[in-house]
């Protein structure tokens, strides 16, 4: 491959060269992941940047999404722990800066019955054939190509979680992403394989100092075997001045459930997206999400709902609260196959704005081949009911008060879906630090 002696628009700090360096570190990789970061680099050379006349960007800040003076190597990691949120996990791994910086042993028990929480690092070498299938294989359909290639070309390490046929867990693993480094580039991604019958929670928690600006492109894969039982949050806390691409990609066997709950806070501009697939009779995806835009952030939120199998159901609720000059953007498929006779799909995003200067976009949508369904899409944008404020205050709560309470009530239709009190509460009380009326 030649390297270009400038940097180009479509690469910023990405040139051949520094994928070369990248691609070193990673030269006692098995022959297929070395070719497909090669094959990955390629494409993303290849696909040009977004543009504000593309569809999938609408309403976005095209001007924001800038990959000049970026460090792609990012430094080693340091020694001070990333902020964790406040519950006890079954297990955990923590990373930072693209490297693994902690871990708690797993419990000898489930050890003992096959369960793997380890890096990419270690398993390809003792789970390859499970990584080879399920790193990244479903196709990128939401915009972000380009990003999703530059995310498979660079990222280093990750978390592998694989749990075999029948076994449950009671508590949850936590995988910590954590970035430090005024200008530094991470590429986070945790892969969830949870087989036949088994069941599991998930939490990725992604954090940085402050005030540092960096640049963030992660990606996580979950799969759900027949029958099992997925439970998969994510908070997005990065810093104030972060760029950051998430892209999420789930598979859904038959009569498997997989609830995704995505919290974002953090970043100067964040997107994320999130595919669905449900593929199998009997399958159920839940999507949620919640939202705290404030000052001038920007998020941008696309969804797809792909059912592709009869008797399949998904249900996805986003709400955001926005703040001062805050924007928001969703825009949600629903995709029904010919063949998806019966399926039962829902799709809502509510806006709750807080301040004159916020806006909020949506865009829902149905693309829907069968017909025999029950297929529901929608958006709500308003502000707080003048006639819950005076209730409140009627009963002696102060104005501010009486708005964090309405605020919180508009979030806990969300939060109350969760099965683990002990996750709604480190969530909620999360939520609070964040959410400044």
């Amino acid at each position: 491959m030649a390297s270009p002696t400038l940097t180009s628009p479509a690469l910023g700090s990405f040139t051949a060269e520094t994928f070369e360096r990248a691609l070193g570190a990673q030269a006692g990789a098995p022959a297929w992941w070395l070719e497909r970061k090669r094959a990955a680099y390629e494409r993303f050379a290849a696909l040009p940047m977004p543009q504000r006349t593309d569809e999938s960007w609408r309403f976005s800040s095209i001007a924001g999404v800038n990959l000049d003076s970026l460090e792609p190597l990012a430094p080693a990691a340091p020694t001070a722990r990333p902020h964790v949120p406040d519950f006890a996990p079954l297990t955990s791994l923590s990373f930072v800066n693209n490297r693994l910086h902690g871990r708690t042993a797993l419990p000898p028990e489930l050890a003992a019955k096959g369960v793997v929480v380890t890096t990419f690092s270690e398993a390809l070498t003792r789970h390859g054939d499970l990584l080879k299938a399920h790193f990244m294989a479903q196709p990128q359909r939401l915009g972000s190509e380009k990003f999703a290639a530059l995310h498979a070309a660079f990222v280093g390490d990750g978390a592998f979680i694989y749990i075999p046929r029948g076994v449950e867990l009671d508590g949850p693993i936590l995988v910590v992403h954590a970035a430090s480094g005024a200008g530094a580039s991470v590429f986070p991604h945790t892969l969830v394989v949870a087989e036949e019958n088994s069941k599991v929670t998930v939490i990725d928690f992604f954090t940085s100092p402050a005030n540092e600006p960096l640049f963030a492109c992660g990606a996580n894969d979950l799969y759900a075997g027949h029958g099992s039982k997925l439970t998969y949050a994510a908070v997005q806390n990065w810093s104030r001045k972060a760029l950051s691409f998430q892209l999420n990609s789930t598979v859904v066997r038959r009569d498997a459930r997989v609830q995704s709950l995505n919290i974002h806070l953090g970043g100067r501009q964040a997107r994320h997206e999130s595919l669905s697939q449900l593929q199998a009779p009997g399958a159920f995806s839940e999507m949620l999400a919640l939202t705290v835009a404030s000052d001038s952030q920007e998020f941008d939120q696309r969804t797809l709902q792909v059912h592709q199998a009869p008797n399949t159901k998904s249900d996805l609720l986003y709400k955001n609260a926005l703040l001062e000059t805050a924007k928001t953007i969703f825009s949600g498929l629903i995709i029904v196959d010919p063949d998806a006779q019966k399926t039962d799909a829902y799709q809502s995003n509510r806006n709750l704005v807080l301040s004159d200067g916020a806006e909020a976009n949506s865009l829902p949508g149905l693309e829907i081949q069968a017909n025999d369904v029950r297929c529901t899409h929608g958006a709500t944008t308003s502000r707080v009911d003048p006639e819950q404020m005076f209730y409140l205050q009627a009963r002696g709560i102060t104005p501010v008060y009486a708005r964090e309470l309405l605020v919180f009530g508009f979030f806990e239709e969300v939060l109350n879906r969760l099965e683990s009190e002990e996750l709604h509460a480190a969530l909620r009380t999360l939520l609070k630090s964040k959410l400044k009326l």
